[in-house]
């Protein structure tokens, strides 16, 4: 089985077996000396670093607009997300975002430490006139902020 590591792997002590890959850009979140042992251990255990396509970064773009979550998807996510498609690997995080995107790709996602994120839907409303848009920022009819919501 392919398997596509996000951070949080290398942070924790689960298990794992087959073909290992992670980014990069995951490689460059890991700072904590016990992330980078694991890391090194992996290495020893034939865990591949890549970098995704161009062509499945802007799937991956597509999808993260579909479901709302192109304003919390990281460039890290991104490649995690993209390379997991290109690979036809599961992808292990515990980030929700991550697993609602996927989802849309057609990724499977297993969680390493936290329960497993069901698919979410993201609505933005005002805080102060209560209207409806499709992103977030300032309201352009009263000034206030817009927040994002479960739908």
């Amino acid at each position: 089985m392919k398997a596509v590591l996000d951070a949080s792997v290398f942070f924790s002590e689960i298990p794992l077996e087959g073909e290992l890959f992670t980014t990069p850009s995951v490689c460059d979140e890991l700072i904590d000396i016990r992330a980078k042992g694991n890391f090194e251990k992996l290495c020893a255990k034939g865990l591949t670093v890549l970098s995704p396509a161009g062509d499945s970064l802007r799937a991956v773009d597509r999808a993260a607009e579909k479901t709302r979550d192109s304003s919390v998807i990281s460039g890290t996510d991104r490649d995690l997300l993209a390379l997991a498609k290109e690979l036809g690997a599961v992808l292990y995080t515990d980030d929700f975002a991550i697993q609602n995107v996927a989802g849309v790709l057609g990724v499977e996602t297993r969680p390493i430490l936290q329960r497993k994120a069901r698919q979410v839907r993201w609505k933005y409303r005002c805080t102060g006139c209560g209207r409806y848009y499709s992103h977030d920022g300032d309201c352009p009819v009263c000034g206030a902020a817009i927040k994002r919501k479960l739908k």
